[in-house]
């Protein structure tokens, strides 16, 4: 039997319809379907923040969870409906790269063109395809309609690569913050790959500079560090974070996302810098 359950990971916010209106398409479909919301506050328009947070998340949920993932900038335009199955999982969404974390993580996957008008709902909204296409195919998705059914597989989907750390010298590595949390968290892109010595107990001396700010200290817990303290943790996500206790690294640092930041470890060097451009994450754009 089909998984009933069925995610949303939006920027559609809470305060207008958009959210409920989707959610009451589905359940007009499929009154046992289980909807949990990941997030509907992904940064409007930004396609990197909607990839994240459903990487973050999916393989959380049980098998065949059907993920609804809508962050769509090039909504009315040619850009194409996706339905995207993994090994475990499904995922509905616009061809624009806001799978590319999952693509990056799963060996095995099916990306079809969802094409069967017949499971959209009629009229559709130049503005709004999330209620009159990717919510009704979620409906019929979680009452057991074969995938086969919704279009032919592509290959040519969009994806990008997300923003990698390079090496700025051979005693410095450089990053970028990915993402500022509720918090004020300052997310990196360091993982272990890149400075596995950060990842170690105890972490060996290190330098961060963050907009000629340098942080020098690691913390185990967020609650072990001192007032007004900005120190590293390594964050749930397997990144590197920058982060103050009960205050906020971004506001103390005056740091967001696509801030850069260099990284020294002592008895660290780094092969010397590649010529290619560093990569950026992909433009914003909005949604309805």
């Amino acid at each position: 039997m089909a998984n009933n359950i069925v995610t949303f990971t939006t920027d559609f916010g809470t305060s207008d319809h958009y959210v409920g209106a989707m959610k009451g398409v589905i359940l007009r479909l499929n009154p046992e379907a289980k909807i949990v919301d990941i997030s509907n506050s992904v940064n409007s328009f930004d396609i990197l923040d909607g990839a994240l947070t459903i990487a973050q998340t999916y393989q959380f949920f049980p098998a065949d969870t059907i993920h609804m993932v809508i962050v769509d900038p090039g909504v009315g335009t040619a850009r194409r409906p996706l339905l995207v199955t993994t090994e475990k999982h499904k995922f509905i969404a616009p061809d624009n790269g806001v799978l590319s974390l999952v693509y990056e993580r799963e060996e095995r996957l099916s990306v079809r063109h969802i094409t069967s008008e017949h499971y959209f709902l009629s009229p559709i909204s130049q503005t709004f395809h999330g209620r009159d296409i990717f919510a009704p195919c979620a409906g019929w998705l979680s009452k057991g309609v074969e995938t086969s059914k919704f279009g032919e597989e592509v290959t040519d989907f969009a994806r990008f690569a997300a923003p990698k750390p390079k090496p700025a010298s051979p005693m410095v590595m450089k990053g970028v913050i990915l993402k500022a949390d509720k918090f004020g968290n300052l997310i990196t892109n360091l993982t272990a790959k890149e400075v596995p010595a950060m990842f170690q107990t105890p972490a060996p001396p290190f330098k961060i500079i963050v907009n000629n700010k340098e942080i020098t200290t690691m913390r185990a817990a967020y609650a072990l560090g001192m007032h007004n303290e900005v120190f590293a943790i390594v964050g749930s996500m397997g990144y590197l974070e920058i982060a103050s206790n009960r205050g906020s690294a971004k506001a103390l640092l005056g740091a967001d996302r696509g801030s850069e930041i260099g990284i020294m470890i002592d008895g660290v060097t780094y092969a010397p810098p590649a010529a290619a451009a560093p990569a950026t994450p992909p433009a914003a754009a909005a949604t309805t």
